[in-house]
């Protein structure tokens, strides 16, 4: 008899438990056939030469003065982009948590990222053109031409302007969690602006702006259509690296070495970033 009645307690627990097995069916499939395929190809491709010949020799290219110093730029130039992004998201998306109509607000900043990339940055070409809006201004005030084209200072630009929605959206629904009776409490204890910003605020938004951080970093390690149209591949990272690789020299196994190399660092900040979320929710809990 217990039996029979243990049996009909645990039968509905184990259909709900299959149910949701099935479910994990697509998920499982998906991430096998376009994340797990796709990087054994990738690993698969890398030990190969120009000849077809197999070989580790890719990898001991890869440790080279010449890839070395495209793995810092790219990591430089991420950082950059990510700094500023920061600098910028951040005050903004404090901003739009105080004004009336933030949603709407929030749309018009998302807006921009539903147009295509390569539109976008042939748009910032006229811009900055010698004949374009920008040295017309220049022009205008008295300050001359300038080539503003083909610089870093082009390029930064360029790329803070469109993953900086990717940092603001983190950032901004961190601070819409954020109880504000924390930061009233501070207030009333006679902490200023300043000191309620960087002793309460920040340090409770800080999950957002990792997420941010982690948003804008990992993609713009790899960018090579800006670095070639924006900077006239005077910028050269490792996606560039890639492009012409597999593009213009045929050397699918030195742009999959590169790829790989990428991926590990990807991953390295996402399980660094991750972890460190996770703890701080345990302590928060």
């Amino acid at each position: 008899m217990r039996n029979a009645a243990h049996a009909q307690v645990n039968a509905p627990i184990q259909t709900r438990s299959r149910s949701r097995n099935m479910y994990l069916v697509p998920y499982l499939l998906w991430m096998l056939l376009f994340v797990v395929a796709p990087i054994v190809l990738i690993v698969y491709d890398s030990l190969f030469d120009v000849e077809g010949n197999f070989t580790f020799s890719n990898y001991a290219h890869f440790f080279t003065p010449v890839y070395m110093k495209m793995t810092f730029s790219s990591f430089w130039y991420a950082f950059l982009i990510t700094f500023f992004s920061l600098l910028i998201g951040y005050p903004a998306a404090y901003l739009l948590t105080r004004t009336k109509h933030k949603q709407l607000w929030l749309l018009l900043i998302i807006l921009p990222s539903w147009i295509n990339l390569l539109l976008k940055t042939y748009a910032f070409i006229g811009l900055f053109g010698t004949y374009g809006a920008v040295n017309a201004i220049l022009e205008l005030i008295g300050i001359g031409n300038r080539q503003i084209l083909f610089t870093d200072f082009s390029f930064i630009f360029v790329s803070v302007y469109i993953f900086i929605p990717f940092m603001i959206l983190p950032v901004f629904n961190a601070l819409e969690e954020l109880n504000p009776s924390l930061v009233d409490a501070s207030r009333d204890l006679g902490a200023s602006t300043w000191t309620t910003f960087r002793r309460v605020i920040f340090p409770l938004t800080l999950s957002g702006v990792k997420s941010g951080c982690q948003a804008v970093f990992i993609p713009a390690l790899s960018l090579f259509m800006i670095t070639r149209l924006i900077a006239g591949n005077r910028v050269i990272t490792l996606g560039t690296a890639i492009e012409q690789h597999f593009l213009v020299t045929q050397d699918w196994g030195m742009g999959a070495t590169i790829a790989v190399f990428l991926i590990i660092a990807m991953v390295i900040i996402m399980i660094v970033t991750g972890n460190r979320n996770r703890s701080r929710r345990s302590v928060e809990r």
